[in-house]
């Protein structure tokens, strides 16, 4: 992301993320905030979804090899191998819930 410091002409820069951010920029931005802050849960709703699939593998990973316990919610199938857990609503009032399925995983 080292690029937006050029792109918006410097560290002092003032502007409103958005009008000058992509959607997978404001993603990866909250993300780092995230890895710096190192809380030990974090409830991420479509946090990646603006994000390429390599980053997204990069951003989970790290997250939990710092130890951050995930909750994620997604309609991308590629974060559930970074889960333990799956809930899945599958529409009126019907869900299923249990240990994730190892075939999910890869």
């Amino acid at each position: 992301m080292e690029y937006l410091v050029e792109r918006e002409k410097g560290w002092d820069s003032e502007n409103d993320w958005n009008d000058v951010l992509s959607g997978g920029e404001k993603q990866r931005i909250a993300m780092a905030r995230l890895i710096y802050h190192k809380p030990m849960y974090a409830i991420l709703d479509e946090c990646t979804s603006g994000v390429a699939i390599d980053m997204e593998a990069k951003l989970y990973t790290h997250m939990k090899d710092v130890g951050i316990t995930l909750i994620t919610v997604s309609h991308r199938q590629t974060v559930w191998k970074y889960h333990d857990h799956l809930l899945r609503f599958a529409g009126d009032k019907q869900f299923e819930f249990g240990l994730m399925p190892e075939e999910l995983k890869k």
